[in-house]
């Protein structure tokens, strides 16, 4: 791996911030949000959750066995059932992530933006389509589709912030790779990057965090 943002052990085999797949269920449909100077709960809300569900949340060690479900839904003590997810923020100095267990949110982007704010979200799908989408004050400054990036040309072209976030996230050697394609988990290093958390699920639970139940 040459992904100089990352320190060792902060990253799993297939090159996924470790507090990221820590979090997702077995057969991730997942999308991670960051937004630069907007409180947790703001942000839950502009994701559409109810301000009287919004609570503080200790991740357990671990799912119950047998479940299919994200760990801040085991965290709600629920198994979720279609049309359901369930979304974790908090705060890492002026930025703040949200984590969608079910990727439903990954075109609010823009709503996170507003008000001359910085957002950025990556989006993993269960078809294995990973993008990401990056936003300032309302509008799209970039639209990358993994299926299509170019390592070598596209950064170049892209809003300083998040060149140097890609930068950060490098690249990951796998077998079904060819020498210079991006692996589907960059984008998911690079809103890491941009919100300054090469971060492992321990230093996740160290930080204080909010969890509310939604519906797709």
């Amino acid at each position: 791996m040459a992904t100089p943002g990352f320190p060792p052990n902060t990253l799993d085999d297939e090159g996924c911030p470790l507090w990221i797949s820590g979090l997702a269920d077995d057969d991730p449909n997942h999308s991670v949000h960051v937004v630069r100077g907007l409180e947790p709960a703001a942000a839950l809300e502009a994701l559409g959750a109810d301000p009287r569900l919004i609570q503080p949340c200790e991740l357990p060690e671990r799912k119950p066995d047998g479940w299919r479900a994200s760990l801040p839904a085991a965290a709600l003590g629920i198994e979720p059932e279609l049309g359901d997810m369930t979304l974790l923020a908090g705060r890492v100095g002026e930025w703040t992530f949200v984590y969608d267990d079910a990727g439903a949110t990954f075109g609010d982007v823009h709503v996170l933006s507003a008000a001359g704010r910085i957002a950025a979200t990556s989006h993993f799908s269960i078809n294995a389509d990973a993008s990401l989408t990056y936003y300032a004050d309302g509008d799209e400054l970039a639209w990358i589709n993994v299926d299509d990036l170019d390592l070598e040309t596209d950064p170049a072209e892209m809003p300083p912030e998040l060149r140097a976030a890609f930068e950060a996230a490098g690249s990951v050697e796998l077998d079904y790779l060819e020498p210079g394609e991006p692996d589907f988990d960059i984008c998911m290093r690079v809103v890491s990057a941009l919100a300054g958390m090469p971060w492992t699920l321990d230093d996740l639970r160290r930080i204080p965090l909010l969890v509310a139940p939604s519906h797709c």
